[in-house]
């Protein structure tokens, strides 16, 4: 059977679409791409924001189009929620957010079918294969066209925070066992990766629904004690999670990479107060400075939601002086898309469209300006690269900060997926 497969959103996404691919490849199966005649057409969705809902069902109609004679096999967050949605555009197979073994074992038996849980019951991390297989070298997943590998060490969200649908499409957190993730972080090293992303949908919350109680920090002393040689970076954080005993803790971690990614959404108390969140702007401020302290160079970006309901000039203006004095290195900004299930779907004083496209284009300058600021301030210095790929003439790859780097790839000492020291001499963008 050949099969393709499409991602959207996140990386537990990507991770989880890669675990099936494991699988359906370890089974005999063989990948392909949308169009070279595949009898399985795999999409998995994404639901966070009204427009990747929507980039997710204009996937499954293109696919539909593009391969009318394959099986249109359909799982996620968006199915999750909206399976009969689904159904109605074309789907034949419908899995929700989790059970990706029996989503698969379904495609492999090639009948329509809809198989659809209440996320709330679930009680544990589906245990899905890492890495990539050795039985298809040809395969997209190879170990050789990837430098860096996804560690999902947690499912579901217990926040409700009034804007997110996650919750309700993937229930409450749950957690892989310690001996789990040192065992996938091994393997992963085995073979040849040289970063290991941790990832989950909350992964500040890892462990609390674990007997002996674990913590995130020993999730990282776990990963770091089976897989010495690789890079761990951390997914998208709490910033409230962010204390000082935390980053001094993870300090002492020699292969932890000196970039974090928080969750902000906003800058102003009274707009973080009505989204639900637990913390006030000064608290990530406070956090961002523990960070700087134990890592006087780290890389800290940020997920920004403007135009929330009841979001006022005074409340965005607030937000926009509050992310000039954390200066982020980079950032990621979102309009507010009304979701369904959510609490702010029902608040009153909705922020117009233009107001909200107005706002973020408004941050993204602000965040333009201080990711230049930040790529400035590297020049001279030496940073670990991990090179992945060689185009037009250059190597390039990440730092640990995670800035993109590049150079001349007459430096023949260079491969792929090697680690090299480089000097920072320039700030210039390569297309």
């Amino acid at each position: 059977m050949k099969f393709s497969t499409l991602t959207l959103g996140c990386k537990v996404n990507q991770f989880e679409t890669g675990a099936m691919e494991n699988i359906l490849i370890s089974n005999g199966h063989t990948p392909a791409k949308a169009g070279e005649g595949c009898d399985v057409c795999i999409i998995n969705t994404c639901t966070v924001t009204a427009i990747s809902a929507g980039k997710s069902r204009k996937a499954i109609r293109r696919l539909k189009k593009l391969e009318p004679n394959a099986l249109i096999a359909v799982c996620g967050c968006l199915s999750q929620l909206e399976p009969d949605e689904i159904i109605s555009i074309g789907a034949d197979i419908i899995g929700g957010s989790g059970n990706r073994r029996e989503f698969v074992n379904q495609i492999e038996k090639t009948h329509p079918c809809v198989l659809i849980d209440d996320p709330k019951t679930r009680k544990a991390v589906e245990e899905l294969p890492v890495g990539v297989t050795p039985l298809c070298p040809t395969s997209r997943i190879n170990a050789k066209t990837r430098t860096r590998a996804l560690l999902k060490i947690q499912d579901g969200c217990n926040n409700y925070c009034a804007f997110c649908v996650i919750p309700y499409a993937r229930g409450h957190s749950r957690s892989l066992p310690l001996q789990s993730i040192a065992a996938h972080a091994k393997l992963l090293s085995e073979q040849g990766f040289r970063e290991i992303v941790i990832t989950g949908i909350e992964i500040s919350s890892y462990g609390k629904d674990l007997a002996d109680n674990p913590k995130l920090i020993d999730v990282l002393s776990k990963v770091s004690t089976a897989a010495p040689n690789a890079r761990i970076r951390l997914g998208s954080l709490d910033p409230g999670f962010i204390t000082e005993n935390f980053c001094k803790k993870i300090s002492k971690i020699a292969n932890i990479c000196d970039h974090f990614h928080l969750s902000v959404q906003s800058g102003c108390d009274e707009t973080l107060g009505r989204m639900g969140r637990k913390y006030k702007a000064n608290d990530v401020l406070a956090a961002i400075s523990n960070l700087r302290t134990f890592f006087p160079n780290c890389g800290i970006t940020a997920d920004l939601l403007v135009g929330f309901p009841g979001e006022t000039d005074d409340e965005f203006e607030k937000t926009k002086q509050f992310i000039k004095k954390a200066a982020f290195s980079d950032m990621h900004i979102f309009p507010f898309s009304l979701r369904p299930y959510t609490k702010a779907a029902k608040m009153p004083n909705q922020v117009k469209k233009s107001v909200k496209t107005e706002r973020a284009k408004a941050a993204a300058s602000i965040a333009t300006a201080m990711s230049l600021e930040f790529k400035q301030s590297q020049i001279g210095k030496t940073l670990d690269v991990l090179f992945e790929r060689k185009r037009d003439g250059y190597w390039s790859g990440y730092s640990t900060n995670y800035l993109e780097v590049s150079v001349i790839a007459k430096r023949s000492e260079i491969t792929k997926n090697s680690v090299k020291q480089v000097k920072i001499t320039s700030n210039t963008r390569f297309t």
